[in-house]
């Protein structure tokens, strides 16, 4: 579809729209407790240290990270997405609190909750917890607002600019998980998260343990072209694929990903790309990217139905693709199925309404 097809605008609210609702979906799926979890022994430590390059692209370039953590912290247990999605909520929560710039802080330490902070916050449980604390030197709430910051559709951001579920997801997350989060803030100084999560007795398993034969149907270690205009969504995308031992190249658009692919002299196995971008869709880029990667395979994800892409013309039917939200397994399956998938027909490579 051509930038004058007289449908791209429609189809570029069609997006927005979707991809709204996919992440109230997807929040609300797990305030709900409906996700299906994995919960695992975690160093929360190197869960953090793993995420800070990453969380580092997502930040903007006037904010800067800081991460101070206690060595020899205890471990925890939960699903290793939960965590992560704690720490990109309440990062991305920091930055948007801090638009003239400012400092980000993760910190970790080893804290023990007695029977009088159980008193003043039931129903926690006194013992041994990892406390994890995300600061801001942002624009900071009243008391009135911090009391209701987890409050399910409660934002203290302008209209549109955000769900009002972040928050509230991270309080549903840490609840489940036994453990409790305060938050101290000050109008003018910026705001203090805190995050208690119970220790386990249990070791962490080490890297050098066999992974199981279900975990390795999943593995790479193709390179991927990663093409995605949502910020958040390109940076789980990327640690689900790296994480995998795929080789990811990432691009926020599609004039970003064709000088990325003509940068890079190696192979270029599979493009990951959202459907519809504000500048091009995903066929276009595609049908460039095969000129000088002819191997290259496609699979196409969007917040909205692959019947509507495919009835306003922007996709073959047939075409592999991924409707948005998924889960990382989702994620790794799905790909696993393209790259080993016997070679697409010509039909697959164009797209319908080109002129």
């Amino acid at each position: 579809m051509t930038p004058s097809h007289p449908g791209r605008a429609d189809l570029l609210e069609i997006k927005k729209a979707g991809e709204r609702a996919s992440g109230l979906t997807r929040q609300l799926l797990a305030f709900s407790r409906r996700q299906i979890l994995q919960p695992k022994v975690l160093d929360v430590n190197a869960v953090i240290s793993g995420m800070e390059p990453m969380l580092r692209r997502l930040l903007v370039e006037h904010v800067d990270l800081m991460v101070s953590l206690v060595p020899q912290l205890g471990p925890v247990k939960m699903d290793p997405t939960q965590l992560e999605q704690i720490l990109v909520n309440l990062a991305v929560n920091a930055a948007d609190a801090m638009p003239r710039g400012g400092k980000l802080t993760i910190e970790t330490a080893k804290v023990t909750l007695d029977e009088h902070y159980q008193q003043r916050h039931l129903p926690i449980t006194p013992g041994d917890y990892v406390m994890i604390a995300v600061s801001d030197t942002g624009t900071g709430m009243d008391e009135a607002s911090s009391r209701r910051i987890f409050e399910p559709f409660f934002t203290t951001k302008e209209v549109g600019k955000g769900t009002g579920l972040g928050l509230a997801t991270v309080y549903g997350i840490v609840k489940q998980r036994g453990g409790d989060i305060l938050v101290y803030s000050e109008v003018g100084r910026g705001s203090t998260f805190k995050i208690y999560l119970p220790q386990v007795t249990a070791d962490v398993p080490g890297a050098s343990e066999p992974s199981s034969a279900a975990g390795d149907v999943s593995r790479g270690w193709e390179t991927v072209l990663l093409v995605e205009d949502d910020e958040a969504v390109r940076m789980l995308a990327r640690v689900t694929l790296e994480r995998s031992g795929y080789r990811v190249l990432e691009a926020g658009n599609p004039k970003e990903a064709v000088r990325t692919a003509r940068e890079f002299a190696e192979p270029i196995h599979l493009l990951l790309s959202d459907v519809i971008m504000p500048e091009s869709e995903g066929p276009p880029l595609f049908e460039r990217l095969v000129k000088e990667h002819p191997a290259v395979r496609v699979l196409y994800m969007s917040g909205y139905a692959d019947e509507a892409i495919v009835r306003h013309g922007v996709l073959i039917e047939g075409t592999p693709f991924l409707q948005k939200p998924f889960t990382a397994q989702a994620l790794q399956r799905v790909i696993r199925d393209v790259l080993d998938a016997p070679a697409p027909t010509k039909a697959l490579i164009g797209h319908v309404g080109s002129d």
